[in-house]
């Protein structure tokens, strides 16, 4: 089993540039099925979850053809089969996309509940009202969703709770349905925006994305596009973070500002610098934190996907900072990774205290979820001796060549394959 093995100490410095949005790129790639004419799609990032989503769109008959690493195109032309059977689409949570995707186009979808990260319960009940809501019969039978209508209308849908997912999946299927159609209550994260500017360039009529409210004007097909992805405001706020959490200093490029204003905010109340550019954010780090409170919110509030690196960089702040995490119950397990460490935490509900310690140590730990896991590669590059993290498959699931980019900051860390890379690199590293 793969691990990451690192050497702490070093601060990070230089420039990194940020890929695409995995978030945004796993609901686009969906939506692309929904043309039977060519659509190509740059700036996709290279990790896991996409490659199983373009695997999951190809076993369903569309014609994918990667172009290089970073573009594809496709055509949903051939699509054959509307229940989708890959193994693949059990291990992440974005396989739900493709109901709202084959129900908007076909009228009909059949495919695995989702799976991800364990991060606490994450109901898809919101986008099954919404398809009812349109017309659709819903039925989950042997662990799958089954979504039949012979045909969608228009309807005005208030979601009981800001929902991401349903609100691209609602949207999706609406924007081929028969008339119009209102979503109160949706979530405003930048890749619902992006998803949206992607349906409008295949041909939909969607205005409000990125507000509360979205109306969308049904149209009967989508034509052919070419569109280029949001970079990951959760990326570029992990290597923000880097700088913060091993005194470092880090140019992040290739973002967009605006989206990262509540992780600046929380930065700059840390102590750190934070210079703002056209497309790129520098931060400085500071000898010592300050301890903040965080409170995670739907955008534009701070995103619970940063939630584990701001909780590292508490952990290493002079004093106690308090993390409540509103969004998802079971997203503090990397703090029991962290004690090995040598941080010093209480969870109380979904409530950390967490008291600053002045340095972590190295340790044998593992990789939880996709951002705890990188939250804890943080840890160890800002910690005194050798760290070992296994699980790492979480962390491929959603950074593009982490360990590269890192080193290209200073750091020194490896991907170790087995025993004797182990070995090697102790002996290398000392």
């Amino acid at each position: 089993m793969a691990q990451y093995i690192m050497k702490g100490g070093n601060p990070l410095v230089g420039e990194v540039s940020i890929s695409g949005a995995k978030n945004a790129a796993l609901g686009i790639l969906a939506a692309s099925v929904m043309a039977d004419e060519d659509v190509l799609i740059e700036n996709l990032p290279d990790v896991q979850d996409i490659n199983m989503m373009l695997d999951a769109i190809r076993e369903i008959g569309a014609d994918v053809m990667r172009l290089d690493t970073h573009t594809v195109r496709i055509n949903g032309k051939g699509i054959r089969e509307l229940s989708v059977e890959s193994e693949n689409m059990t291990r992440i949570r974005a396989s739900y996309y493709l109901i709202g995707a084959l129900l908007g186009k076909y009228g009909r979808a059949d495919v695995p509940m989702p799976g991800g990260c364990e991060i606490g319960q994450r109901p898809i009940d919101q986008h099954l009202k919404g398809f009812r809501a349109l017309g659709a019969e819903v039925e989950i039978v042997n662990g799958r969703i089954r979504v039949e209508s012979k045909k969608l209308r228009g309807e005005h849908i208030f979601f009981d709770v800001v929902s991401v997912g349903a609100t691209i999946n609602v949207m999706m299927a609406a924007a081929l349905s028969e008339g119009r159609t209102i979503l109160e209550n949706a979530a405003k994260e930048p890749h619902i925006v992006d998803v949206a500017n992607f349906l409008n360039s295949m041909g939909a009529n969607i205005k409000g994305a990125g507000t509360d409210v979205i109306r969308i004007v049904g149209v009967p097909r989508f034509h052919a596009a070419t569109y280029s992805i949001i970079p990951d405001q959760i990326e570029a706020g992990t290597f923000m973070f880097a700088a913060a959490i091993t005194r470092g200093d880090i140019m992040v490029k290739n973002l967009i500002p605006k989206h990262m204003e509540a992780i600046s905010a929380k930065l700059i109340e840390m102590g750190c610098e934070v210079l703002e550019f056209d497309d790129a954010i520098r931060v400085v780090g500071t000898p010592r934190l300050r301890p903040v409170n965080v409170k995670t919110l739907p955008y534009p509030g701070f995103p619970t996907d940063m939630q584990p690196q701001v909780g590292t960089a508490m952990a290493l702040a002079r004093g106690v900072s308090v993390l409540t995490e509103s969004i998802f119950e079971s997203r503090y397990r990397y703090l029991r990774e962290l004690s090995a460490m040598g941080a010093c935490s209480k969870v109380e509900g979904n409530t950390a205290i967490i008291t600053g310690v002045e340095k972590f140590t190295g340790a044998e730990i593992h990789a939880c979820d996709l951002r705890a896991g990188a939250a804890l590669v943080l840890a160890g590059l800002a910690a005194e001796g050798i760290t070992t993290i296994s699980d790492i498959h979480f962390i491929q699931r959603g950074y593009e060549h982490f360990e590269e980019k890192l080193r290209a900051l200073g750091a020194v860390i490896e991907l170790a394959n087995n025993e004797r890379d182990l070995r090697k690199f102790m002996m290398v590293a000392g």
